[in-house]
């Protein structure tokens, strides 16, 4: 969620914590744990996490505005250094994912906000990831697209290799809408998501809800993040009410998947929630907030629904 401006800074990225980092996770502290605090005061408003496909322990961190930066910390929110990327622009990024594609470890920035609904188009950017040393980096191609039905506003972005596309689920519609676009457009020119249909599984808000909604800012239902496992086999939905978990079977397209009843990671009401990653083995998910300092929680996946 876009609220402020900030300094530009010169990119750094840390050979030593990289390694420190690679070489193991914290051991599983039990449900919504609180196992670090971002240490980087430059993440103010952490709008996306994504786990390193390079290594292992390592996530990158996004700011909803300012610099095209990423930024490097290890499970527990230890600062590892960040990376600037040349010729983006940061005008509202939302999301990052990352993934594995033809071998390559990729980053995917998602600059898809659209709090005031009059963007005539928003924009991804694919990144190779970048290795321990690497201060700047070139972004390897850019997505520019728009809906068929005009601007959304979304916040929540996943990257479906099997299928070589981009899913996005939107923020304020009611339902979300799950759209699709290809990762690897053939043109350059601006492309058309395609709307795959509502994902109504999520909790819905009452008449009540959304009459109130903006009155006390509350606005538990709204999808803030999304992530696919590196297998393919579940996907996480952050809102502002909750995380919910989907599981798809080989095959399965996603929309299928999303219609039935997601299980029930946690309940947790926090109107900051808006970056979840699962980590490496999907066996859990890492959540931080949109504030400077921010905790970071882990919580397992056990395949049991929790309050």
């Amino acid at each position: 969620m876009r609220r402020a401006r900030y300094r530009w800074y010169r990119a750094s990225f840390l050979f030593p914590l990289i390694a420190i980092a690679a070489c193991g996770a914290p051991s599983d502290p039990g449900p919504s744990t609180i196992v670090g605090y971002l240490q980087n005061h430059n993440i103010s408003e952490a709008s996306g996490i994504a786990r390193s496909q390079r290594y292992p322990g390592v996530f990158w961190v996004v700011n909803d505005d300012g610099p095209s930066v990423l930024y490097a910390i290890d499970a527990t929110g230890k600062d590892l250094g960040r990376v600037n990327v040349k010729d983006a622009s940061n005008r509202d990024w939302e999301d990052i994912a990352s993934f594995t594609l033809d071998g390559v470890p990729y980053l995917l920035a998602a600059d898809i906000g659209d709090n005031d609904g009059d963007r005539k188009d928003v924009r991804i950017y694919v990144i190779e990831e970048p290795e321990a040393g690497d201060k700047k980096v070139d972004y390897a191609w850019r997505i520019e697209f728009t809906y068929p039905e005009g601007p959304r506003d979304a916040e929540a972005i996943a990257v479906d290799t099997e299928n070589r596309r981009v899913l996005v689920l939107t923020k304020r519609d009611v339902p979300a809408l799950l759209y699709s676009l290809p990762l690897e457009p053939e043109s350059k020119k601006r492309q058309y998501a395609v709307r795959l249909g509502v994902v109504d599984s999520l909790p819905q808000p009452s008449r009540q809800d959304l009459e109130f909604a903006r009155k006390i800012n509350e606005l538990h239902w709204q999808p803030t993040s999304m992530d696919l496992s590196n297998d393919g086999t579940k996907a996480v939905v952050l809102t502002y009410g909750g995380v919910y978990l989907y599981r798809r079977t080989p095959g399965e397209d996603w929309l299928d998947a999303m219609h039935r009843p997601p299980a029930v990671i946690s309940k947790t009401r926090n109107r900051q929630a808006e970056a979840a990653a699962f980590n490496p083995d999907a066996d859990a998910v890492y959540i931080t907030l949109e504030q400077r300092n921010a905790p970071v929680f882990r919580l397992p996946i056990d395949g049991e629904t929790r309050q």
